[in-house]
């Protein structure tokens, strides 16, 4: 199976909706290579980096959930070429 490594960069400026992101995260848990996060709290903000080696399909999944939640902003930087799973 062909997969990607990508990052996809989340900005929770509603605290509020981190159960459900959490439980987004948590669902597609299996391809999430490190996750890191950061309080902004001058802002009032978190930054989350998630980086994923998955399928296209599962990466543009789990991209297209997280921008459908209200109080989150992400993008999602891919890599340039698909990799093959050895």
């Amino acid at each position: 199976m062909d997969t990607r490594i990508a990052v996809i960069a989340i900005i929770v400026e509603d605290r509020s909706k981190s159960e459900e992101l959490n439980r987004l995260l948590y669902e597609y848990g299996e391809f999430i290579v490190g996750r890191m996060g950061v309080p902004y709290r001058p802002k009032g903000v978190s930054v989350i980096s998630v980086i994923l080696d998955a399928p296209q399909e599962t990466i543009s999944a789990l991209s297209g959930k997280l921008g459908m939640l209200d109080g989150i902003t992400s993008k999602t930087v891919y890599s340039k070429m698909p990799e093959k799973n050895l």
